[in-house]
C-alpha cells in the first residue's frame, strides 16, 4: 500500500509540474495564458507601483531562489529524509519548485514599458525560433540525463516494485560532451529571446540568469564531492555554457 500511494503521489506531483511548467513557458514568451510577465496591466504605472513592482517580483524571484538552491543541497536531502520518505523526495521538491513557479506567475507585477523592440520579421522569426529552441534544449537535457529520475517518478515505481535503485553514475550523453550545462544554457536562450524587451521581462532575465551562475557554483561542488576527479576533469575539458573551440570531452565507451 505504502508504494501504491507513493506512485499516486509522485503521479500528482509530476502533473501539477507539467501543468506549472507548460504555463510559465507561456508565462515568459507572452503566449495563450491569461496572464503573462508583460500583462495584462490594470492601470498606468506610476513611480510607486512601479517601486511596488520591482520588490514583490524581486520577493517572488528571491523564494523561487530558495526553494531551488537549498532543497536541492545533500545536507538539506539528508535531513529531509528523516521527515520525507526518501523515495518521494525527489517529488516532494518538484512539488514545492512547482508551487512557487505557479506562485511567481500569479503575483507577478508587470513592468510593461518595452527597453527593445525588434520590429523586422526576420529578426522576430529568428528571436520567437530560439526561444523554442531553448525550451527545446532543457526538454531534451532532461531526458539525455533521465527526465523521470529527474522529476522523481523513478524513485517512486522502484519504492513500488521493491527496487533499489543504482547510485549516481557519471556519464555524458551527447551535448554534455560540449557544453557541461545544457540545461541551464536552455533556460538563457529562451528567457533573453525576446522581439520585444520589456522592462519587467529584462528584470527577470537577468535575475534568472544570474542565479543559474549561482546555482551552477552549488551545483558543480556537489558534483565534485560525489565524482571527486572525474568531474575535475571534465570541467577542464568542457565548457560550462559555451563550447571551446577544439574541446569537448571523450565519447564514452
Amino acid at each position: 500500500m505504502g508504494g501504491f500511494l507513493a506512485l499516486v503521489y509522485g503521479l500528482g506531483c509530476y502533473l501539477i509540474f507539467f501543468v506549472t511548467f507548460s504555463y510559465a513557458i507561456g508565462f515568459v514568451g507572452n503566449i495563450l495564458v491569461p496572464k503573462s510577465i508583460d500583462g495584462p496591466v490594470q492601470s498606468s504605472l506610476t513611480s510607486a507601483s512601479m517601486a511596488e513592482a520591482l520588490v514583490i517580483n524581486t520577493l517572488l524571484l528571491g523564494a523561487f531562489a530558495i526553494q531551488h538552491s537549498v532543497m536541492a543541497r545533500p545536507g538539506f536531502k539528508r535531513l529531509w529524509t528523516r521527515i520525507v520518505p526518501k523515495s518521494v523526495e525527489r517529488s516532494t521538491y518538484v512539488l514545492f519548485a512547482s508551487l512557487i513557479l505557479a506562485l511567481l506567475c500569479w503575483q507577478w507585477r508587470p513592468m510593461p514599458a518595452p527597453v527593445w523592440v525588434v520590429e523586422h520579421p526576420v529578426g522576430v522569426l529568428v528571436l520567437q525560433a530560439t526561444f523554442w529552441l531553448g525550451f527545446g534544449l532543457v526538454l531534451l537535457s532532461t531526458f539525455l540525463i533521465d527526465h523521470f529520475e529527474l522529476f522523481g517518478l523513478r524513485q517512486v515505481v522502484g519504492r513500488l516494485l521493491k527496487r533499489e535503485l543504482p547510485g549516481p553514475v557519471f556519464h555524458l550523453p551527447w551535448v554534455y560532451r560540449q557544453v557541461r550545462h545544457p540545461l541551464y544554457l536552455g533556460f538563457i536562450i529562451a528567457f533573453w529571446s525576446a522581439p520585444v524587451m520589456s522592462q519587467g521581462h529584462l528584470f527577470f532575465a537577468i535575475a534568472c540568469t544570474a542565479y543559474i551562475f549561482i546555482g551552477i557554483f552549488f551545483e558543480e561542488r556537489d558534483l565534485i564531492d560525489t565524482f571527486g576527479d572525474t568531474y575535475r576533469n571534465y570541467r577542464k575539458q568542457v565548457g560550462m555554457l559555451i563550447p571551446r573551440l577544439g574541446g569537448g570531452a571523450t565519447p564514452e565507451k
